[in-house]
This record gives C-alpha cells, structure tokens and sequence, in this order.
C-alpha cells in the first residue's frame, strides 16, 4: 500500500497506511513523524491528505489586523509586543482611527490586542457596532480567548453573555490566539498569568455552542516538547469532535525577539517549520483547514508549506506588530497579486475567500467544482485530473463562481444550471435520487402543515434543496414559511423552528439526531411520494466557451471514472464515509440510493420541478 511513495524511512509505512484508510493517528504516530528523517515522505502523506480534503484549492483573505492598545495588564515572557501605560512605546487607538485603516476592499478586519487596565466594556461593543456601519460587507474576526476571559471577569459578566453581546454587535468568528501550548508546565514557566487550556477550551465550546466559529493556534518552537505539541493537537481533535465549529488550525513559530527566552535555535528551521505543518494535516484530521502564516513562516517557507499539507495562507495581514515586534522577517504586508503568484507557483488555486471560508473569488483556468459531499464521491475518487484542476465548493457557491465566469465546469447543483444553462453545455450525468436520499433532510419540531407562519434555518450551502423546500411547503402543503439564510460553520440552531440541512451536515444528524429537534423529513421521499419520479439534486454541466478538446476530455474522464467507481460504493465511500460516522456498509446502502447518469424519467423529473418552480421560487442571499 505505499503507492507512490518511496519511503527511505519505513516507520512512516504504517502511518501512511492509516492515512489511507481513513483511520485516526494516535500520539505514537506523532511521535514516529516528528523523528523521521524522511521528510519528504512525511510531505507527501500530508499531501495526499491535503488533497483529499480540499483538493487544489489553496485559500487567502484580503485582511487587515488591528491591535487596538499594546497596553496590557498582563506580563508574559514570551509576548515583545505588550507594555504598560506611561512607557514611551505605549499606545492606544480611538475607534476613528481604527475605521481609518480599514476600506471597501477588506473582507476580514482580525482585531486583538492588549487587555487595557481602563477601558469600559462599551468601548469594546461600540468598535464593532462602528466597524458594522461603516464596512457592513467587512467580517469582524476578534478577540482571541484570553480577551473574553478578560471581559468576563473585569466586568463581571458570564462568559455566555459576553459572546452574545459582541455577535450582537457584529461579531463573526473568533481568531485562535491565547492557546500558545496546552501544557501546564509550559504555562507556569512562560505565561502564569494567562488562562490555560480547560478554559481556552471551554470559551471556544461555548462560541461554537452559540453559533460563533473559531480558529485555533499553537505556539512552537520555544521551550515545548513534541509530545506537548501532539498533545495539544489531540485536544484540540477531541474538542472538534464534540462541536465541529473550528475553522483552521495555525501553526504559529515562536519569534523570540528581546523576550529573553533563548530557543535551541534563534528561529525555528524550515525543517521543523515543514513537519510541523505536515504532522497538524495528519493529526487534524477532522479540521478543514492548515494554515501556511507566512507572516511568521516566511513566504519562502509557507510556499513550500503548500505542498506539505497547507491550504491557507492566511492574507495580506495589513497591520500586523506582535509578530514583527517579536523580529519576524517576513514583509510587513504580502499583497493580493503576490499572494496569488506563491500560490500558481506551486501549482494551486488561489481562493480569495471570506472570513467562513466561502470562496470569493478564483483565480485559476480549467477549474472543475466538487461537491465536498459523501454523495460526489463516485465522479471523484478515480478521477484523473489530467489538465483541469478541483476545487471542492458547495452546490451554491458553486454556482456564484460560475455566474461570474469563474468554474469552466462541475457537477452543478441543477438550480445554478437551470439559471445559466445559456452559458453550460448539459453532460449526462447528474446527482439524482429515487425515493429518498438521507441527507437533504428537514428537521422540525412541527407537521408540515404547522409550519405556515414559522421560521426554518436554510444551510448556506444550498441552492436547489431550498428551492424543493419551498415548492413542498408551497404547492404540496399549502403553506407560507420565513426561510432564513444560515451562516457557513456552527450555527445556533435554538433560535429557529425548523432547519434545512444538506449533504454530510445532513447524513450525520439524520443518524444521529439533531438536538432540539423530534422530528426529521426526507424531501427526496416527499417529493417521490407526491410526483412517483427520482428527484435530481446536480447535474455535470461545462462552460459552452470552453475548447471542444476539453470538453471531450472531461466527458471521458467523467465516464471512466464513475465506471470504476459506481459499482463498488462501500469501497469508493468508506473512508469519507468514516470521517461523517459512518460505518463501510452504510456509506455503501447510502450511495446505492443515488443514479448517476441523467435518463429520460430524470429529464421529466426536472422539467416536471420546473413547472412548479415558476410561482413560488423563492430569492435567499
């Protein structure tokens, strides 16, 4: 089972085994990749892990940071960037000045700083409230854990309390900041004074618990061991576990500076910085994303980093001191186009996204969408690329890609097609059920009759499933709804009577439940009930501009893949299967409820939707 690996250190054979079967590393796993040798074999488990996740895409945000005050009441070894009030290098910012840095052209503002002495709890509410006027388009990413723990006890206000507000005043994600290494030891010896891993913890569960993602972060390179590190990334692995609302793992090296604290090294070497990224992608194996921080890695390192697991590299960071202030060599700022050359050069997509990871924009030619779903599986564990590449995106930011000429082809969902078939060439082959699906899934505390008048969740990933959603509620049952468009990553359920999930979101809760909900709709069933036709959920379609060599190219590779796949589904869906909690056998009893090729009883199927579509389609942003 090497494949085409050529390992030079054979104790990395059982881990790649494990890679490719899907299967969970353990810390003596960590441990055999941390003293490889080989580094780049170890590379090369992280990239094919890479890919498999998130294919070749490789993500970055327009961003600025702003660290609003260096004046902290804290002391921390480690940190060069903090002081005290009165020292000639202290400063604090208004909020006028910190709307002056910002513009039109930021999608994500990353704000942390010191934890000020004097300023009231309102100071920090009003920034954000202002910022949300101003840039409504603009992301608000802040406050890393130790400022919430801060605000909390300051002003004696529950740590639930003081997340409610700051959403409420626009706050979107929380950056991963404050969990330097989860280690006691390392605690007492270099940041005594900061809150430690159970409550880092515990404040980012609660974010997650009110519908507030997160990011993470480790700090390396000083005075940790391996194992401390590994254990880090098995907490953090265990809390995803349980909440699913963390968005990427960061890396960050040490940069020691005038901190005192004397590293084996000045810096951290391109050797370590490369396993550590590596060893992150193979240990987080229920993260979506590794993130490449130049800033601290170098632009050189965090390029190569890209091909050892990485597929962010965060943005142009505008703003950024603590890491510079600690000597960190990297540039100040990276811009857009530069960003976007690392990335071509190395082979990759380069995805402007957004602050949840939405891809805004791509840059790149022969792009062909996957749907990240267990159920696209087929078209794409045996396809060859040849010269296209794959960027996973779900069925409706799919279609937004391609309405701005951005996706040359994909496996669309029907409704993206239906509104651009003037631009797409129809191929035969589809994404289509028979009389049900298990994963476009309507969980409810109601009837369908008693939803008139109530409030349903829409998943951000949809754009067909809402639109049979509300032809069921329309047309079958007679009934108006409020749908309202969910954010991507957690979501607080609590607030609404009904929700729409889709996909592995959807597989997932349909086995195990979605707390808050007795009751669960298949809308494939209901559809099969009410018309007795499949239900067609996608469909492969190709830009009509494309070259006919292309075209006929992905035809064939289209075909031979699912040719290769379609009759072996527990074996083709096992290991995506086991990432959602599935066992082999019900990844397999779940692919066979799908057809994959676009029949005559499928085209009625969709013209029949059509003709319902016309009074009741519904417009969701």
């Amino acid at each position: 089972m090497n494949g085409e690996i050529f390992f030079r250190d054979r104790t990395l054979i059982p881990v790649w085994n494990k890679v490719q079967r899907g299967e969970r590393l353990s810390l003596e796993d960590g441990r055999t990749m941390f003293a490889t040798p080989d580094i780049l074999s170890l590379g090369k488990i992280a990239y094919f892990s890479q890919q498999r996740r998130s294919g070749d895409a490789v993500y970055f945000v327009l961003n600025q940071k702003i660290e609003p005050t260096n004046i902290c009441v804290l002391s921390c070894k480690f940190c060069d960037f903090a002081t005290k009030a009165g020292k000639p290098d202290a400063y604090e910012m208004t909020i006028q000045e910190i709307l002056g840095k910002l513009n039109d052209e930021i999608h994500e503002v990353h704000i942390t700083g010191g934890l000020h002495p004097e300023w009231e709890w309102d100071y920090y509410l009003d920034m954000l409230r202002q910022i949300r006027k101003a840039y409504p388009e603009i992301d608000v990413k802040a406050f890393t854990a130790v400022e919430l723990d801060f605000f909390h006890k300051k002003f004696k206000i529950s740590l639930e309390e003081v997340l409610i507000q700051l959403k409420e005043a626009g706050l979107r994600t929380l950056p991963g900041g404050g969990a330097e290494v989860f280690s006691e030891r390392v605690r007492r010896l270099l940041f005594n004074q900061k809150i430690g891993a159970k409550a880092w913890l515990q404040i980012h569960k609660t974010a997650h618990r009110l519908g507030i993602p997160s990011n993470d972060t480790i700090l390396y390179g000083h005075i940790e061991k391996l194992d401390e590190r590994l254990e880090h990334m098995i907490k953090l692995r265990e809390a995803q576990d349980e909440t699913g609302g963390f968005l990427s793992f960061v890396p960050l090296a040490f940069q020691p500076g005038d901190t005192g604290i004397k590293p084996p090294n000045q810096f951290t070497s391109a050797i370590d910085d490369l396993k550590m990224i590596a060893v992150s992608r193979l240990m987080l194996d229920n993260f979506p994303h590794i993130k490449a921080y130049w800033v601290m890695l170098t632009e050189e390192v965090a390029s190569v980093a890209l091909n050892f697991g990485a597929d962010d590299m965060d943005g142009t960071v505008g703003g950024e001191r603590i890491a510079h202030d600690a000597g960190a060599i990297s540039p100040a700022t990276l811009a857009k186009e530069q960003l976007v050359k690392i990335i071509s050069d190395a082979g990759k997509i380069a995805v402007e996204r957004d602050v949840y990871y939405n891809p805004l924009n791509i840059h790149g030619e022969h792009v062909i969408g996957k749907i990240p779903y267990l159920n696209s599986v087929p078209f794409y564990a045996q396809l060859e690329k040849r010269k296209f590449k794959i960027l996973p995106v779900t069925p409706r930011r799919m279609g937004v890609l391609a309405q701005k000429g951005q996706m040359d082809a994909g496996l669309f969902s029907l409704m993206d097609y239906l509104r651009q078939k003037e631009s797409f060439d129809l191929v035969p082959y589809c994404i289509a059920t028979r009389d049900h699906v298990k994963s476009v899934m309507l969980f409810s505390n109601h009837g369908w009759k008693d939803l008139d008048g109530k409030t349903i969740g829409i998943t951000d990933d949809t754009a067909t499933s809402v639109q049979l959603l509300n032809v069921l509620l329309r047309k079958k049952y007679g009934v108006h709804a409020n749908l309202q468009r969910m954010h991507s990553g957690v979501n607080d359920f609590d607030q609404f009577d009904a929700v729409l999930l889709i996909g592995d979101d959807a597989l997932r809760a349909n086995k195990f439940g979605l707390t808050g909900f007795e009751l669960c709709y298949d809308l494939a069933t209901e559809w099969y009930e009410w018309k007795n036709l499949p239900f067609v959920f996608a469909v492969w379609a190709v830009r009509k501009k494309l070259q006919d060599s292309l075209k006929a190219e992905l035809d064939e590779i289209i075909r031979l893949a699912l040719e290769s796949s379609e009759n072996i589904p527990e074996i083709v869906g096992e290991v995506h299967g086991k990432r959602i909690g599935l066992s082999t056998e019900e990844a397999g009893e779940y692919l066979r409820c799908f057809t994959y090729r676009l029949g005559e009883r499928e085209r009625m199927a969709i013209e029949t939707f059509q003709s319902l579509l016309l009074a009741v389609e519904v417009e969701l942003t």
